[in-house]
């Protein structure tokens, strides 16, 4: 069977003193990347906030909801950004990979005074139909309607893809697709008063996949050098056969909105 994988070659075998030699030298660039991540966690925990002035209106399982209700109660909303747009017959297959994770979380983030809600362009129909096919549970809400997906510069007009160039993490940039992932955080205090905190973009999410952090930690890693584009290999979770993707499959890349994916957005 033709897979995407490849083989680990060159490998240098040493006797266990040398083997444990060698980790230890890479445990000491670990550990500075470790307290280097912790130094830009603090700073970002000290960026400035901005107020949000605009009101928003969602469809969600509970009616219309404001973003302000998006909040569940507390504190701290984190908005995950889904490639889901109008028409779509599915979701984003990296967005997918990423939400897969999102059930398990969001006990957790309630005890820290977060909510984790995704946000799709999407009629909310839509959204519930592929929600029901993934067996997801997690609070996921339309923005059809409203401009919070253009405000956020995660959706981008059929004007502004034919500039060639749209406005996305945080610059001009050349993007396949008219919805782009994202993740953004909100506050809210106690006289109900909003801000916008932080958002992230492209390869900043790269930190929520879980799966790509177990891989890092493998002889192979991510094994994506020969991929038409590094994610290439991911499906849905429900698309997977029971080897390894062929690397025939690989050969096309996605159109643009129906195909839901977006090769280049996890890369910038």
């Amino acid at each position: 069977m033709a897979t995407t994988m490849s083989e680990v070659s060159n490998a240098k075998v040493v006797p266990q003193s040398e083997w444990l030699t060698a980790r230890k030298e890479l445990l000491t660039k670990e550990k500075e990347f470790t307290r280097l991540r912790d130094e830009i966690s603090r700073e970002r925990r000290e960026l400035p906030w901005e107020k949000v002035a605009k009101q928003y209106l969602f469809d969600g399982a509970k009616g219309k909801q404001a973003l302000s209700d998006l909040f569940g109660g507390r504190s701290q909303l984190i908005v995950y950004h889904f490639m889901l747009g109008p028409g779509w017959k599915e979701g984003c297959p990296s967005c997918s990979f990423l939400a897969d994770t999102f059930d398990g979380v969001t006990v957790h983030l309630a005890q820290r005074d977060a909510t984790l809600v995704a946000v799709s362009r999407a009629p909310l129909p839509e959204i519930e139909a592929f929600q029901k096919r993934m067996g997801w549970r997690f609070p996921w809400v339309s923005s059809f309607g409203n401009e919070f997906n253009s405000d956020y510069h995660v959706s981008f007009t059929k004007e502004e893809m034919a500039q060639g160039k749209v406005s996305y993490n945080y610059g001009p940039t050349e993007f396949p697709s008219e919805e782009a992932p994202g993740a953004s955080v909100f506050y809210k205090n106690s006289d109900g008063e909003i801000f916008h905190t932080y958002s992230a973009y492209a390869r900043g999410l790269d930190i929520l996949l879980p799966a790509y952090n177990f891989l890092d930690m493998t002889p192979k890693g991510r094994d994506e050098d020969g991929l038409p584009w590094p994610m290439a290999w991911v499906r849905h979770h429900d698309r997977y056969s029971a080897g390894i993707v062929d690397v025939k499959e690989l050969s096309a890349t996605p159109a643009s909105s129906d195909a839901t994916c977006c090769p280049e957005a996890a890369q910038s």
